[in-house]
């Protein structure tokens, strides 16, 4: 489980890894250090036999660069955390690829809803396929969803897709992903949104060309699953029947 979460699974969670990863080593360096001084300075100027305690404000001349040499270095390690998280920001929100796909997206209290277009590959057509708690689709392929509320706050969540949406009652916010490994993954819902939102769950199932196409057949064509569900004598019974009340 640790080991699906951990590897990413869409074509900007590396990017998206990798900032936080730059974040973590520096905001950790600077945490040591000032908790090594802090440790020192306590130790230093402690009170003891034959020593009075001092109380350093840091104001004196000859002290003050132990506190503006830190602050100007602390800046400069911003700007570095600064320019990559502009670029993955850019990259990730405010950039749309051409869209392959798209998706509408529906939350509510307390499940997810989807629409997609079905072998037509037109949304609000006869043929779209509406699904609840599961979307389905293909790999390397770019998708546009268009993410709805219908009532309170929620925040779409995809955790191996790094992806993170929130869902605006009254708007439609446009977004994107593209997986780059087939499976099947969680969906969330990481904005409170009342007493069942812990329950708010769902599962995105990212197929092959060929694994999608056979279940876009199923789902857009339900009487054709169930007979081809059925047993092979019952099944052709059942055609049996239907050319004799022709």
């Amino acid at each position: 489980m640790l080991e699906r979460f951990a590897t990413g699974a869409s074509t900007y969670a590396a990017s998206i890894d990798h900032l936080i990863f730059l974040i973590a080593v520096l905001v950790g360096f600077w945490f040591l250090v000032a908790e090594v001084a802090l440790f020192w300075l306590m130790a230093k100027f402690r009170r003891r036999d034959g020593h009075a305690p001092q109380y350093v404000t840091g104001e004196e001349k000859h002290l003050t660069k132990w506190v503006t040499i830190p602050h100007f270095l602390v800046i400069a390690c911003d700007l570095v955390i600064i320019v990559p998280a502009i670029l993955v920001w850019v990259n990730v929100k405010q950039t749309l690829p051409p869209a392959q796909e798209t998706v509408r997206i529906f939350s509510q209290q307390w499940a997810w809803s989807f629409q997609q277009p079905g072998p037509d590959g037109i949304l609000d057509t006869a043929d779209d396929i509406r699904t609840v708690g599961e979307l389905h689709v293909k790999a390397n392929t770019v998708y546009h969803f268009e993410l709805q509320s219908r009532d309170v706050l929620h925040s779409f969540s995809v955790p191996v897709f790094r992806l993170k949406q929130d869902a605006v009652p009254g708007r439609t916010i446009t977004g994107w992903f593209n997986a780059t490994r087939t499976g099947t993954f969680d969906i969330q819902c990481t904005q409170m949104c009342g007493m069942g939102h812990g329950l708010m769950a769902g599962r995105i199932i990212v197929e092959t060309p060929q694994q999608h196409a056979a279940w876009m057949k199923r789902a857009s064509s339900p009487a054709l699953a169930a007979s081809a569900a059925l047993p092979s004598d019952t099944a052709a019974e059942n055609t049996k029947i239907a050319e004799v009340r022709r």
